[in-house]
């Protein structure tokens, strides 16, 4: 099974980043643009960890050293802007910035680290807060879609507060990937 764990986004939010999903995506449509696979609005999460391919008899003890995570206080998230990956001459990657207290880098690390010794490896690069619109292969953007994208660069979407993670199992579909949250995990103490 491929697991990731993840911060589910609130429906308000997810719907502001809906409307621009189905605007980007009627103007690709328009220009007959197969470079972009546009993200489902429901498949919208901010990942902490990919996991990645697991055997289901660890799947117990990942969910044991999640159960332990904990934080003093709740990360706050704001999403605002576009930007790409690596950069904008060749894109790999749209995303909407995300503006977060920074106890949001300390929950990734302390969710990175409990997996260590449930044989899971550490991130090799830093932990950079975003989300992720679209997918490009090959890494070209149209003009129009381009021009557009400049349009909205500052574009807010929103924000919420969290005291929960979740971790969702991720099945590859013809249709495109369709995750279920296996369970969610409180990371503030009950006061």
């Amino acid at each position: 099974m491929r697991l990731f764990v993840a911060l589910v986004i609130p429906a308000e939010v997810r719907n502001n980043l809906a409307a621009f999903l189905t605007e980007m995506r009627v103007l690709t449509e328009q220009l007959a643009d197969k470079s972009v696979r546009w993200v489902r609005p429901e498949n919208l999460h901010v990942t902490l960890k990919f996991v990645g391919e697991v055997a289901p008899a660890k799947r117990e003890g990942i969910r044991s050293a999640l159960a332990n995570v904990r934080l003093d206080g709740p990360v706050d998230l704001r999403f605002r802007g576009l930007g790409f990956f690596p950069h904008e001459n060749q894109p790999t990657v749209l995303w909407t910035g995300l503006e977060a207290s920074a106890n949001l880098a300390k929950l990734a690390d302390d969710i990175d680290q409990s997996m260590v010794p449930r044989g899971i490896r550490r991130e090799n690069r830093p932990f950079v807060p975003h989300l992720t619109l679209a997918r490009l292969a090959p890494p070209v953007l149209h003009e129009k879609l381009r021009e557009s994208i400049r349009k909205n660069r500052e574009q807010e979407f929103g924000g919420f507060q969290t005291q929960e993670f979740h971790l969702i199992e991720s099945t590859l579909k013809p249709a495109g990937a369709e995750y279920t949250t296996l369970r969610s995990f409180r990371f503030m103490a009950e006061s």
